[in-house]
């Protein structure tokens, strides 16, 4: 599961990672001493056979299965099965072809069968049961990385809600498919599959597995038979069904298909065409082909998380869907896409044991958006997606959890930036400490060693043993048994009389863990550089080398792949040389950063200058930000200029503009007029918030008329930013229809502020009361674990000021609406 926003950054300026666990129940502290096993297997899933239909005026699954299993070793005559929130009509065993009753118990959420008699773990048995899920009759919590569990979802199913398409779309992970289908639902089990889904007939269907036959029955509806041939866990279940384009792409003979809103068919293969290329990269890195008979991404709207691996059928949330413009300016999901095919391999393919080794899952699919990255677009990019994802972790306040956690509140709480992030820098770590031929090699070992069964963190740890001939628990401990990660604080010093020069590492992380770290340092005299390879075994060490003269530099961790936060004491001359000679990403990221910091010296200012000519388009957008803060020469002024009009990256040209924006200069009026008919959003929208800067009133009818066409991304936020300064009540409807357009996101998030400024102006009832009720759904719709923070955000600070100053207005009536809704 690709957590995406919703873990990463949501809500960054109201809600931090340390508010994670201040949830309803963070005092209640029984937690800390359940050890949490993995589920004991009594019984083993061997086949499920379900046929499906739906009641779209209720929101039901009307449901009839065949259950197949074997005891697991001891015999056994009984059965417990999960199955929330359902009605159940009959349960049966079937013999010779015909059912005979059993005698069950039934609570809710367990179904527990008295089978007829003992079985033997070689004796295979199967069960029937008739029943009726409701879904949205379940009352269940979700994690961070969902929002809700209810496993089964019915998207505005009577067609009642204008502009949004009926669908229907499951999500198990972590134990949710068990409200639509009784199942064992852990993730230690695995089950081959067949489901029959009865659908209008105007709908298309998708499931995991092959699509092996379609029927047109008499009543306008179809029966879609989907069957499964390869075992994976009951969390992995899928079934979506909804008006859909369905585009096709092929690798190696195996169809790959993009199931979209037909709206973006003609972009779908932008969107996710470089599937078939990932496929292949993934399989050959790995040494294993992909696994499965197809692979299936459709987009669902309205879902809970960023995107859900299901075994053949990935769902995506719907910001996946952009337009072509949105696209000039890069594919935001690109990331998410691979993230959840390499899931095929780290979680279908092999699935963890339990929750509590979630990272054999997460840590794995969060870390291949780094190695896609890397080979798709180079290393550059490569080192960004890891450095971003890096500081998920580090702002996250997650540095008391260990990686593999055996003790927590609720299964949901694995989902965290520790599984994910944290995880994903340990594996780059390890990479770099084994090689890329011992890595890919022990990955390969892993999956094979496991294939269609479960893995751990042990099992991990052995595959990497038997193929380095390291003994590597000193690795494991501390990383993956472990928790936080070391704060180091690095200065150097040369002795010009005994030609040595020294490296003092302190680590300065609270308590008194230490961290074993094997590190690079690079000395650098001119462009020659010196590497040792050293170690960090306590709490301070010196590390100190022969020079015959002072170095121009010292890089410690001269790779950059150290999990860590750091203070370094180099001066700018020793980061600038570092830009240039050192060369990796954050070499030069880390030298921008800090001339950024030294703007009034004229070394610095010359520097930044250089740097407006990296050759990586996200640097040189730091370089133009970092040069904003300075007193820019005509000449530099002049370069920034030339790249607002030339750069070849839209995101860079629109740094540039939003830099000459600033100086408010009327000789720019053209450039940004002409701007804001730039096929990239961000351009436009830079261009449209720069001209309002000098001339508002060209602004205001640029962006009147631009808000009547289609538009996405920064241009949206840059139209409801001018017409909310400079726009009356008219500039309403597209700010509220802009935003509850919007999936659950940051953007979603940021855009409150607008629809409030707004409000202040609109003295319409009709208008203002749906304003304030987009406001009170977002706030209501929010995670539960998030909800209290947002809450007290919205009401204290949103409407609050609405209605305060609807009262110093003297509109009365319209303040009262907004405190009823308090």
């Amino acid at each position: 599961m690709k957590k995406f926003l919703l873990i990463t950054f949501l809500f960054s300026s109201v809600i931090t990672y340390s508010q994670h666990s201040n949830n309803k129940k963070s005092n209640d502290d029984s937690w800390k001493t359940q050890y949490r096993a993995f589920p004991e297997k009594i019984n083993d899933l061997v086949h499920t056979k379900l046929q499906a239909s739906f009641d779209y005026n209720n929101s039901y699954l009307n449901g009839k299965v065949w259950i197949t299993l074997k005891p697991h070793f001891y015999k056994t005559d009984s059965l417990e099965l999960d199955a929330k929130g359902m009605d159940i009509h009959k349960v049966e065993i079937v013999k010779a072809n015909k059912n005979h009753a059993l005698k069950y118990d039934y609570d809710g959420m367990f179904l527990k069968i008295s089978l007829d008699r003992f079985y033997n773990r070689n004796e295979n048995y199967t069960i029937y049961i008739d029943y009726t899920a409701k879904p949205n009759e379940l009352k269940v919590e979700g994690s961070s990385a969902i929002t809700d569990a209810k496993g089964l979802y019915f998207i505005n199913p009577k067609g009642e809600e204008k502009n949004k398409p009926t669908q229907i779309w499951t999500q198990g992970e972590t134990e949710a498919t068990s409200v639509w289908v009784p199942t064992i639902d852990k993730p230690n089990q695995k089950t081959t599959q067949e489901i029959y889904m009865t659908v209008p007939a105007k709908y298309v269907t998708l499931s995991n597995g092959a699509l092996v036959s379609q029927v047109k029955n008499a009543d306008g509806t179809r029966t879609d038979y989907w069957k499964m041939d390869l075992p994976h866990a009951p969390y992995l279940f899928f079934m979506g069904v909804g008006d859909f384009a369905v585009v096709k792409d092929y690798y190696n003979k195996k169809e790959v298909s993009y199931y979209v809103e037909k709206e973006y068919e003609k972009v779908a293969r932008k969107i996710f065409g470089n599937t078939p290329e990932m496929m292949k990269y993934f399989s050959t890195v790995l040494g294993i082909e992909y696994p499965w008979n197809k692979y299936a991404q459709i987009v669902g709207r309205d879902y809970v998380s960023g995107a859900m691996e299901n075994t053949t059928a990935t769902l995506h949330q719907e910001s996946a869907q952009q337009d072509a413009r949105q696209l000039i300016d890069g594919n935001h999901w690109e990331s998410t896409i691979a993230h959840e095919l390499f899931h095929h391999w780290f979680g279908d393919y092999v699935t963890a044991e339990s929750w509590s080794n979630l990272t054999v899952n997460e840590s794995f699919a969060n870390y291949s958006q780094t190695l896609w990255n890397e080979y798709k677009y180079g290393k550059d990019a490569g080192d960004d997606e890891n450095y971003t994802e890096m500081q998920g972790y580090l702002m996250s306040g997650s540095q008391s959890k260990d990686l593999v956690r055996y003790y927590y509140r609720d299964k949901e709480d694995m989902f965290d930036a520790v599984s994910y992030n944290k995880g994903g820098r340990i594996l780059h770590m390890l990479r770099n400490y084994v090689g890329d031929d011992a890595f890919f090699k022990s990955l390969n070992k892993y999956l094979t060693d496991n294939k269609f069964g479960t893995g751990n963190a042990d099992k991990l740890r052995l595959a990497f043993e038997t193929v380095t001939g390291k003994d590597l628990n000193w690795f494991w401990n501390q990383w993956f048994f472990g928790s936080g990660h070391p704060q180091l604080d690095i200065s150097y010093a040369y002795s010009s009389e005994s030609k040595i020069t020294s490296v003092y590492i302190k680590q300065t992380q609270s308590g008194n863990k230490v961290f074993k770290l094997p590190i690079a340092i690079d000395v650098y005299f001119g462009k020659e550089k010196h590497r040792y390879n050293v170690w960090m075994n306590n709490k301070a060490d010196t590390f100190s080398f022969h020079a015959p003269t002072k170095p121009d530099l010292i890089n410690v961790d001269g790779d950059k792949v150290l999990l860590c936060s750091k203070k370094d004491a180099k001066t700018l001359s020793e980061y600038i040389h570092q830009y240039k000679y050192a060369g990796k990403y954050l070499d030069r990221k880390e030298a921008i950063d800090f001339a950024s910091k030294k703007t009034s010296e004229s070394e610095a200012i010359q520097f930044l200058i250089e740097a407006l000519n990296d050759t990586y388009a996200p640097l040189r957008s730091k370089a133009i930000q970092a040069l904003a803060k300075s007193d820019m020469s005509e000449a530099t002024i002049k370069k920034i200029e030339l790249l607002s009009k030339t750069d070849k990256s839209p995101l860079v040209r629109a740094a540039a503009i939003d830099v000459l924006g600033k100086f408010e200069d009327i000789q720019y009026a053209s450039l940004f007029e002409v701007g804001t008919k730039d096929s990239s959003y961000s351009v436009a929208g830079a261009s449209l918030e720069a001209l309002a800067n000098i001339d508002s009133s060209s602004a205001i009818k640029i962006a009147y008329k631009l808000s009547k066409e289609p538009a996405k991304g920064r241009l949206a936020t840059s139209i409801s930013s001018v017409l909310v300064k400079y726009g009356g009540e008219d500039a309403f409807d597209f700010i509220a229809n802009s935003f509850e357009q919007m999936p659950l996101s940051q953007g979603k998030f940021e855009s409150l502020q607008a629809l409030a400024d707004i409000l202040v102006k609109v003295k319409d009832v009709t208008k203002f009361k749906r304003g304030i009720d987009l406001i009170v759904d977002f706030r209501d719709g929010i995670p539960e674990m998030y909800r209290s923070q947002i809450k007290m955000y919205v009401n204290n600070m949103l409407l609050k000021g609405i209605a305060d100053k609807k009262d110093k207005a003297g509109e009365t009536e319209l303040a009262n609406y907004v405190r009823s809704k308090m």
